[in-house]
């Protein structure tokens, strides 16, 4: 008579029972890797507390440099006299200044003097290039009015300090700190009359600014650093910081969960800190990580930053190897026979134990087109088990089947236009969303060319709807084959159309193609024997110069398109030359 997996199982409880030496030497080791760990977390904790006070300090040493500049006697006088003075040879004792406190902080790559009037002007300012320190003449220097950091700061009181957010430096001529992690330190420079007349702006390199304040950490622990909202602006992985300047998010409470609690607008006031464990799917890889969120007190920011350190688990517990070690020698002397018997057994049940958990692991993962075979011919639980798992899997792989083909049909009906199979207005809008997003970043341009068909309604009235669906289906196919394959023709209802060139910079390019589309879509379409003239009348918007969004830029091709249709049949216009009328004709 075979046994069943219940009376194999009750002695496997009973040889658990030869384990039980086992058991005290293991709760022995168990709670000494505590002890290490928490001792460990501990040190952790104590070393991202002490990097936070030394950010802290660092802000507050770049507050007191742009303070004592701006409340120099020189500062003020200059700004008062600046127009009265020789170009180019105005403001040398300032940038002398400049030069030598980016001398004493490496972590600076740029100061400057600029000035509330003539639209945020630059007056003084020396850079930090590949060189050396570098000082920028008047020819070169540049308005900053429109910056955020130069606006909020002529708000502040004198003897305010503004700290910027951290982002990357996208402004144009800035040397060395041209596309690196930075934030603004500024304040503002009054006169007796209490106007604000300028104000001086130090810009940080926040890589270099750590790298200053983590020199003396091991080589195994981790830097880590976020805003208020959990941004990641340092991390070990160069493709997670500063994400969102990428049009993308990497959060540090999605890597580290525990965070959130330090993460948002609402946290209270003071230094908050926490330990917590990053597990991972390799136990070595496991990280143990503390965090401190440290605002900026004293400072106009409206946010403060999340720092961290993380160091490998078995960095922490490398005193606790001897002890498991020792430990498991007492163990293996007391239990190698218990072990043997352990292993006959599992070597049994384990084997289609794992068999079922792996397949029904690749089922759920979705591989239903090759399942893993299952033991199927056993005669035991694992056999009845297995059999009913096979039946539910082919009853579960074909109704898959059926609600794949019936999702795709849906999506299909859902973006599409059902008539002539093209794009219809939600797909539309999606891929100009997604390219005007793509125009922004690479600062490029695009066209949506606006298509209204002429005497399509007469066509309908005469000849009935089944003749004006033919008109509708052969414009479009016209239209599909004038474009590229990254261009999208859409029918947005009626005899309206609307096309998105992406990428289009060119407005001869532009012109050409849509004068194409009028010669080609006022040819004759062959209805029954019938030779039916249509025709299209075409109003052209580009970004960004037409409309920087869409809605904006839509409306503008329409209006160009009704101006054409009003100016007669088979015209195009572009919205930008509305004002001069001027158009591209091509009669039938």
């Amino acid at each position: 008579m075979k046994l069943g997996i219940v009376w194999r199982t009750g002695i496997a409880l009973a040889l658990v029972g030869v384990l039980a030496s086992g058991l005290t030497g293991y709760y022995g080791f168990t709670e000494s890797r505590a002890l290490l760990q928490s001792a460990a977390e501990q040190r952790l904790l104590t070393a991202t507390r002490v990097l936070a006070r030394q950010l802290s300090v660092g802000l507050d040493n770049a507050s007191r440099d742009v303070l004592m500049v701006a409340q120099h006697p020189g500062t003020l006088g200059l700004l008062q006299t600046w127009e009265s003075q020789t170009p180019n040879s105005r403001g040398s004792t300032m940038a002398a200044l400049f030069d030598t406190i980016l001398h004493t902080h490496p972590e600076y790559f740029q100061m400057r003097l600029i000035a509330a009037a003539d639209h945020g002007a630059e007056r003084v300012r020396v850079d930090r290039s590949e060189e050396g320190l570098l000082r920028v003449f008047e020819e070169d220097l540049q308005e900053k009015g429109h910056y955020p950091y130069v606006m909020e700061t002529l708000r502040l009181p004198a003897g305010a300090v503004y700290v910027s957010r951290a982002s990357i430096n996208h402004e144009m001529g800035a040397h060395a700190g041209r596309h690196s992690p930075s934030l603004q330190v500024a304040t503002p420079v009054y006169d007796a009359q209490q106007q604000a007349l300028g104000l001086i702006v130090v810009n940080i390199d926040l890589d270099r600014l750590f790298k200053q304040l983590a020199a003396g950490l091991p080589d195994t622990l981790s830097l880590y650093l976020s805003n208020s909202q959990g941004d990641f602006l340092i991390h070990p992985d160069p493709k997670q910081a500063f994400a969102f300047d990428r049009g993308q998010r990497a959060l540090v409470q999605d890597a580290f969960p525990d965070t959130r609690k330090l993460i948002g607008d609402h946290v209270e006031d003071g230094p908050q800190q926490l330990v917590t464990l990053q597990a991972t799917d390799t136990p070595e890889q496991a990280l143990v990580a503390a965090f401190v969120r440290q605002p900026l007190v004293g400072l106009h920011n409206d946010e403060g930053f999340v720092i961290g350190l993380g160091q490998p688990l078995r960095s922490v517990l490398a005193d606790a190897d001897q002890l498991g070690r020792t430990s498991l020698r007492i163990v293996l002397a007391f239990s190698a026979l218990a072990i043997v018997l352990a292993a006959l057994l599992a070597r049994r049940l384990s084997k289609p134990l794992h068999q079922l958990l792996r397949a029904l692991r690749e089922f759920g993962q979705g591989a239903r087109d090759a399942p893993l075979p299952l033991p199927v011919t056993r005669h035991d639980e694992f056999g009845t088990l297995a059999r009913a798992m096979a039946e539910m899997q082919t009853q579960i792989r074909g109704q898959f089947a059926s609600l794949e083909l019936k999702q795709q049909e849906l999506d299909r009906l859902a973006s599409h236009d059902t008539l002539t199979g093209l794009p219809n207005r939600r797909l539309f809008m999606d891929r100009l969303t997604q390219a005007m997003a793509r125009a922004r970043r690479s600062h490029n341009q695009l066209a949506v060319l606006f298509i209204d068909l002429d005497n399509f309604k007469d066509i309908n009235d005469t000849l009935g709807h089944e003749a004006g669906d033919d008109v509708l289906n052969t414009m479009g196919q016209r239209m599909s084959a004038l474009v590229r394959e990254v261009d999208t023709v859409a029918r947005i209802g009626g005899d309206e159309f609307i096309i998105l060139l992406d990428g289009a910079d060119n407005q001869a390019e532009i012109t050409q193609i849509a004068q194409r589309m009028v010669d080609t879509l006022q040819r004759p379409v062959t209805y029954r024997g019938q030779q039916l003239a249509c025709g299209a009348s075409i109003g052209i918007g580009c970004f960004p110069q037409d409309g920087e969004d869409i809605t904006s830029l839509i409306a503008a091709a329409d209006q160009a398109m009704y101006v054409a249709k009003q100016s007669g049949r088979n015209q195009l216009r572009f919205a930008s030359a509305l004002a001069d009328s001027s158009q591209v004709r091509s009669d039938p």
